[in-house]
């Protein structure tokens, strides 16, 4: 005998910066729930090969080339979406790009381009999730940021002002529709240091290859975490103790985090291996190269983090500690 229950319509979800990454990372996780997901990336070969892949795990994939700091091309790609997949559900900004350079190195060009996708780049997508979620008082828009955006660091202050500025404007955004009683839910990710190919496009003035600031997680638990993200209404989450320790570091000893940076934080962020002579650089061209998932760190990437398990199964913890109290408590009723 069929079912008489309505068939459930799969989540219609949007990525920006879904052609590789931790945006390539969190498509997959998706894909395997059978969503229907639109990936916006600007046009490469990557983003075709991500859709494959999104198939090939059961989701639906609609590739759409975006570069994000257009905001009228966001605007028509969210038209499209709608038309084709439906009503989005949930819209995830993680596009971004950046320089690796002193400031003092870096042009005012670069500073532009580098805040213009990662910054105003989340700007437009908010504004496109908004324009569709509003009518219908409901959605969820996950902002991928980072520790970086509580705490600085040397040789990275494009990308460190750009995620600032993503979270001053989501902590505004997000007591604005507070104020309406809005049910839509903002909420916003920060990561500690993953092994991402950003490292092997992002344009580069440093003496060696740029490299995450270890510990290194895989981009899997990142998507695990973006996934969560999206699906329960915490505020903000970190993935990764560190980036936990530099939050609660920066706010409470900052000048001392200060001197910590000045000594450890540029070596900590270079390689030994000599620069490639031809590498690909993605400011403001796309990288003609799939990159994939995973950067070149696997063999010193984690896959799990204590802290993620205990941020992600806190209510589950504290029902189980809440039982064994009352437990302890009868036994000791009956003893007395």
């Amino acid at each position: 005998m069929k079912s008489t229950l309505p068939k459930r319509r799969p989540e219609v979800v949007v990525i920006t910066g879904a052609s590789a990454g931790v945006g390539r990372a969190t498509a997959h996780r998706f894909a395997r729930d059978g969503a229907w997901i639109a990936l916006l990336a600007r046009d490469n070969p990557a983003l075709e090969h991500a859709a494959k892949e999104l198939r090939e795990l059961g989701g639906m994939a609609l590739p759409i080339p975006v570069d994000v700091a257009n905001a009228e091309q966001v605007e028509a790609a969210a038209e499209r979406i709608e038309q084709e997949l439906g009503a989005i559900d949930i819209w995830i900004n993680a596009a971004m790009t950046t320089v690796f350079a002193p400031v003092s190195e870096i042009t005012a060009e670069e500073f532009r381009r580098a805040t213009e996708v990662t910054y105003l780049g989340a700007v437009h997508g908010t504004l496109s999730a908004l324009k569709r979620m509003r009518p219908r008082n409901r959605g969820t828009i996950v902002q991928v940021g980072s520790a970086l955006a509580y705490r600085a660091i040397p040789l990275q202050a494009p990308y460190c002002a750009s995620k600032f500025a993503i979270r001053g404007f989501t902590d505004a955004l997000r007591v604005e529709l507070l104020h309406e009683r809005s049910k839509i839910h903002v909420t916003m990710v920060q990561l500690s240091a993953f092994n991402t190919p950003q490292f092997e496009w992002a344009r580069n003035r440093l003496d060696g290859r740029p490299q995450p600031v270890p510990p290194i997680f895989q981009p899997e638990l990142a998507a695990r975490g973006v996934y969560w993200a999206a699906h329960h209404r915490r505020r903000e989450v970190c993935v990764g103790f560190p980036a936990v320790k530099a939050i609660v570091a920066n706010k409470w000893f900052p000048s001392l985090v200060d001197r910590v940076l000045a000594k450890q934080g540029y070596a900590g962020q270079v390689d030994t291996q000599p620069v490639p002579e031809e590498r690909p650089d993605n400011l403001f061209e796309a990288a003609p190269v799939d990159y994939g998932t995973h950067g070149r760190f696997d063999a010193r990437a984690k896959s799990i983090s204590l802290q993620w398990w205990l941020t992600s199964n806190r209510n589950a913890l504290l029902l189980g500690a809440g039982a064994l109290a009352a437990l302890m408590f009868a036994r000791r009723s009956r003893l007395e």
